[in-house]
Formats: structure tokens, sequence, C-alpha cells
């Protein structure tokens, strides 16, 4: 059946991206990836590393902290990021509309995504990311449902 919780550590920002950059190898269209983890845990130094792994440049990524939802257009997948961080409450999340990008053609990667956990879809990877020390981080990985079991044993194998 495989494994539904992974853990892995790095030891830089770099390293942080390059684990993006595997999980963005492992990634379907309408992937949907929840992040968790204080600010500055590097919720969004992964989302570079995942951007870049989709042909996005990694410099254009920034924090969608007052937009809410950034799009990024690639040749091989779109990549949706969202920040919830401002946000208060469920009803002001809902009214964001995060349903509309489950089903796009591309990954929806949410920050702060624990205050929209009602809303997400059944099946969906959670990352829950904590500091070890200013630049070690702890990556927990978490899988709801079969599809991101399968994907969790991949980016274990990468």
């Amino acid at each position: 059946m495989g494994i539904s919780i992974l853990i892995i550590k790095t030891n830089s920002a770099e390293e942080t991206i390059a684990l993006g950059g595997k999980i963005s190898r492992v990634l379907k269209p309408d992937s949907v990836i929840a992040l968790s983890g204080n600010l500055g845990s590097g919720k969004t130094t992964l989302v570079k590393g995942i951007a870049e792994g989709l042909g996005i440049d990694r410099k254009n990524v920034i924090s969608p902290s007052f937009t809410l939802i950034r799009e990024y257009q690639s040749k091989r997948m779109n990549l949706f990021h969202c920040d919830l961080y401002r946000l208060d409450d469920l009803q002001q999340i809902s009214f964001l509309g995060l349903d509309d990008y489950f089903s796009r053609e591309g990954v929806l990667v949410i920050e702060w995504a624990k205050k929209a956990e009602g809303l997400l879809p059944d099946d969906h990877l959670n990352i829950d990311i904590s500091p070890v020390s200013e630049s070690k981080r702890k990556f927990k990985f978490s899988a709801k449902g079969k599809t991101y079991k399968k994907m969790i044993n991949r980016i274990k194998e990468l």
C-alpha cells in the first residue's frame, strides 16, 4: 500500500529549493499541496523549488500574502500559489474560491493551509515545515488519499 508519512530534513535554503524540485517531478495537474509552518519556516522557499522544477523562474515567485493567489504559467504545468496568512476565518477563505483551483490544469500549493482544513479536497498532500535551526528544516509529509501515498513513495525514491 505504501507509506503515508515521510520526514525529510534540509540543511539550507538551497537544499529546500532542491527538495521542491524533487516534489515537482511527481506532481500531476490537479495536485493539491497543503503547507503549514510558522512564519519563516520555509514555505515560500519550498514553493520556489516546486516552481523551478515546473520550469518557472524561481526569482518571480514571491509570497502572495497580499494578493492571496498568484498564478504562474509553465509549458509543463501551471502553478497556483495561495497564501491564507491574512485570512482569519473559514468564511473568508471560502469566498476566495479555492475549489475552483482544485480542478484547474495545474498544481495548487496553499500556505497556511490549516486555516482551510474544512475546504480542502479529501485527497491532498500535507507538508508541515519546522525549523530545526536558522538554516535547517524538517519536512513532514502526510498523505490524504491513495494518490498522495504513491506520491510520497516516489518522493522518497528520488
